[in-house]
């Protein structure tokens, strides 16, 4: 095979033993050297649009994990992370630098990329993360049927993983963004009854709907084009045609202002309270 294509199937960089595992001989990575591909360290080959990051944590013989792994699964993130979240066989060969350790592997990493598998990934996530920025991952990985709760309980016993077993009390399906399952939980955490992407005459499918008859929608576009605002307004207008309410949210408001959004929302007044059933 050759070297910049087995170089683009293992991320960008990778380690000889990788390399020759997908057919590239050592005089190809001779010649490939001499033509432009990277040498970063001994027996390390690398394309020059590689990640910084993925040649960093070849170069350490490392892992990528928890947040830092996201972008090779697809995983919803809020932040991408100062430092580096890697695995290493011996945590001194970490504790030096600036990334951040994450010990102990429950299944063996994909071949051919220096990253955990998906269930460590989303564990040391939970070990590690804030509750918001842990939740959207295992949502996102759950909903689309690549992890089940069951699995990731399973492997979270014990007092110490306490806080892990309570982001997955909250993971559900249903949400199209991490938005929707954010502002899903952070309403039912108020006692609020939520259905996900709901379909109304007229109207179409709502992110959210809150207690039967509050709209909520969610923006994660920084700039939307006139002719979606356009249409955006119509579908709220016709949601109170119907009797409903409809409030509107942005990126902003969930993820740096999620209290004042949930104080907003309950101060509403319905012919019932919202929330005065409680959590669905």
């Amino acid at each position: 095979m050759d070297v910049s294509k087995a170089l683009e199937l293992c991320g960008g960089a990778a380690r000889r033993p990788a390399l020759a595992r997908l057919g590239v001989d050592d005089a190809s990575l001779r010649r490939a050297v001499r033509a432009g591909i990277l040498q970063p360290a001994r027996g390390l080959y690398a394309l020059p649009t590689a990640a910084p990051e993925i040649v960093a944590t070849l170069r350490n013989r490392e892992l990528l994990t928890c947040v830092s792994a996201a972008p090779h699964y697809g995983l919803w993130a809020l932040h991408a992370p100062a430092a580096r979240h890697v695995h290493h066989r011996r945590e001194e060969a970490v504790r030096n630098s600036s990334a951040v350790h994450h010990a102990g592997l429950h299944l063996p990493p994909p071949n051919g990329v220096p990253v955990a598998a998906l269930a460590d990934v989303l564990i040391h996530s939970l070990r590690c993360l804030p509750f918001a920025e842990s939740l959207v991952m295992v949502e996102c990985a759950v909903s689309r049927g690549d992890m089940t709760l069951d699995f990731l309980r399973g492997r979270l016993p014990g007092n110490r993983n306490g806080h892990a077993r309570e982001v997955l009390r909250w993971v559900d399906r249903g949400a199209e963004s991490l938005l929707e399952t954010l502002a899903r939980t952070y309403f039912r955490q108020a006692g609020i009854r939520v259905e996900t992407q709901v379909f109304l005459d007229r109207v179409g499918y709502v992110d959210l709907l809150l207690d039967g008859w509050l709209v909520v929608e969610l923006d994660g576009r920084h700039h939307a084009d006139w002719a979606q605002v356009k249409k955006d307004h119509r579908r709220n207008n016709e949601s109170v045609v119907q009797g409903f309410t409809a409030l509107r949210y942005y990126y902003s408001d969930v993820v740096y202002s999620p209290a004042d959004m949930v104080a907003q929302v309950l101060s509403v007044t319905p012919n019932e309270p919202l929330g005065a059933k409680g959590a669905a």
